[in-house]
């Protein structure tokens, strides 16, 4: 383990779609961005259009929230929907004030970006690859007012234990633990979604990653309700759109839950499925165990790795923008068996060609 103080030289605003983005016209297979594939399903896109015959009336958010807040066994004033997961991160880091930011990385990076812009000094705390990238409360200093990681975590796909991340909380400080994946774990297990005795606990989740809505921008933050009315005094009136709040109610409804988790116990198959292709890989070790719809790999020379993968078909993700990685790392999504196998097939082609 280490901790920076320093901005350092890592680019905290890349993401993956940028790998697909800047393709310059070439078809390739998106493995950079961690959407769930067929998304959003023909159910959804009927309800979203349908609410476009209402465009002219301003967003109601009262349904949706209380939707999103019987989803999780909690009262409506404990939720805030927001303009995507990213936005909350924005809103916790300008309405909060923090004196001692604490980010536990390797992880999603948008968090620190929001907490630097607002001015907020900001310590890195990164988990040492030896030990699984695995969470130890014991190394986040104890004068951290702000403490925020990822469960699982991105791009790590690392599903620490709850005990493990409720052990971080403590009087007096914020504990904000982004969940945007964890409706990709079967059951959902350790999530802190429904829990209200962790003093300052703040969650965030998406319905980007599951549902395929990362165009329509929408998510939603579970916090204490002084906290909740604290971030939506820093929003801006009618933040989330009239679509955006039917596809909040429509995901948080017991049909869309059943599918979702059906989902997350197929995508743990393949995900098995590519991991075990990629063990195989010489030169490659993938991190794990892994929980999300992703994996961490790491081999010498990823970067022409991942660039001779383009040019194959593949898009990738690259791991150095991640604080607490390097230019050996790269990101994968999980996708269905078929095109693992196609994925694999040319790994080991651009592997073999050294």
């Amino acid at each position: 383990m280490r901790t920076e103080r320093a901005a350092g030289a890592f680019d905290l605003r890349h993401h993956g779609d940028a790998e697909v983005r800047d393709a310059g016209g070439v078809p390739l297979t998106d493995l950079a961005v961690n959407v769930r594939t067929g998304t959003p399903p023909p159910w959804l896109r009927e309800r979203i259009a349908a609410s476009l015959t209402a465009l002219a009336a301003y967003p109601d958010g009262r349904a949706a929230r209380a939707a999103v807040a019987a989803r999780h066994g909690l009262p409506p004033r404990r939720v805030l929907l927001t303009a995507g997961a990213a936005e909350g991160f924005v809103l916790l880091a300008r309405a909060l004030r923090a004196r001692h930011a604490v980010v536990v990385h390797p992880q999603f990076t948008e968090p620190e970006a929001a907490l630097r812009e607002a001015g907020v000094p900001v310590e890195r705390v990164v988990l040492p690859r030896e030990d699984g990238f695995r969470l130890d409360a014991g190394l986040v200093p104890a004068a951290a007012d702000l403490v925020v990681l990822g469960n699982p975590t991105n791009p790590t796909s690392v599903l620490h234990p709850a005990d493990a991340v409720t052990a971080l909380a403590r009087p007096g400080r914020t504990l904000v633990v982004d969940e945007a994946f964890m409706d990709a774990v079967p059951g959902e297990r350790e999530s802190l979604a429904r829990r209200t005795d962790v003093p300052g606990l703040v969650v965030l989740r998406s319905l980007t990653k599951t549902w395929g809505l990362a165009g329509l921008r929408i998510g939603y933050v579970l916090a204490p309700p002084k906290t909740v009315a604290l971030l939506e005094s820093a929003q801006p009136l009618w933040p989330v759109s009239s679509p955006a709040l039917v596809a909040a109610e429509a995901c948080s409804a017991a049909p869309a839950l059943a599918e979702a988790e059906a989902a997350a116990r197929a995508i743990a198959q393949d995900r098995a499925f590519l991991a075990a292709g990629l063990a195989d890989c010489p030169g490659v070790t993938v991190a794990g165990p892994a929980e999300g719809p992703f994996l961490l790999v790491r081999l010498r020379g990823a970067a022409r790795v991942r660039e001779r993968l383009r040019a194959a078909g593949f898009a990738v993700r690259r791991g150095d923008t991640f604080p607490g990685l390097d230019g050996d790392w790269l990101r994968i999504a999980v996708r269905d068996r078929s095109t693992s196998e196609r994925f694999l097939a040319a790994l080991r082609e651009v592997l073999a060609a050294g």
